[in-house]
């Protein structure tokens, strides 16, 4: 799937209990090795919709490192937001959430009542459409996508590969597709230990869940954790 992208740093194993035998899968995104301070990944997905600045603020605040994936859709309408990622380049890594926010699936399924691409071409349409409005927004190529949902089929994948980017899936699942409540978000991040890459959502301002992804994030800087991003080079050092 991933054969001629270099990925030593990284574990890459498939699981979607929810979807067993539907053929989608959801894959599992960890650090290898272990280090002292424990080191965490924080990757945020701006699917649509505006920014939650209570979670955007306190990244800068605090000098959180995190990875940013971002759609057309929300580059589109979030031009404050953006500028404030692209003023601190030693934070922010802007990587690839598709064009419309339409699931990678190159078969016509549902998924979560959201219709996924359905065909090889309109997968490629999603990641290319990403691709390119975030080099139109921020002149640089990003190198991880991750589609809408965070389901995949093998061949999508594959597909994705071929178009020059890695599928990037987490081991922790922050705050539920910004769904939870405010102190479940918390636990969930706060859980976090070395190795992990936990996503989250920054663009429900609105949702109890942001609140709760501040929470999350400070008590793992109250322990003392590393943050680091998917492009650091942590990740890809031949040696973990």
């Amino acid at each position: 799937m991933l054969k001629n992208l270099p990925i030593a740093a990284f574990l890459l194993a498939m699981a979607s209990p929810a979807f067993a035998g539907s053929g989608l899968v959801e894959p599992t995104l960890k650090m290898q090795g272990k280090t002292t301070p424990p080191r965490v990944a924080i990757t945020l997905d701006a699917c649509m919709g505006k920014t939650d600045f209570r979670i955007l603020d306190t990244l800068v605040g605090e000098k959180i490192p995190a990875t940013i994936f971002v759609t057309a859709r929300w580059l589109k309408h979030n031009p404050q937001a953006l500028g404030v990622l692209m003023s601190h380049p030693d934070l922010f890594e802007i990587e690839n959430h598709g064009e419309n926010h339409v699931p990678a699936v190159d078969k016509p399924v549902l998924i979560y009542g959201i219709a996924a691409a359905g065909s090889e071409a309109a997968v490629e349409q999603e990641v290319e459409g990403g691709r390119l409005a975030i080099v139109a927004a921020t002149g640089n190529q990003p190198h991880w996508f991750r589609g809408a949902t965070a389901k995949y089929t093998q061949s999508s994948m594959a597909t994705i590969n071929h178009l020059g980017e890695r599928v990037a899936g987490y081991s922790i699942n922050g705050d539920g597709g910004s769904l939870l409540g405010a102190g479940m978000t918390a636990k969930h991040i706060a859980s976090a230990k070395d190795g992990d890459v936990v996503i989250a959502h920054i663009n429900q301002p609105t949702h109890e869940a942001g609140e709760g992804v501040v929470r999350g994030l400070l008590a793992l800087k109250a322990r003392g954790v590393t943050f680091t991003r998917l492009d650091d080079p942590a990740f890809h050092s031949p040696s973990n």
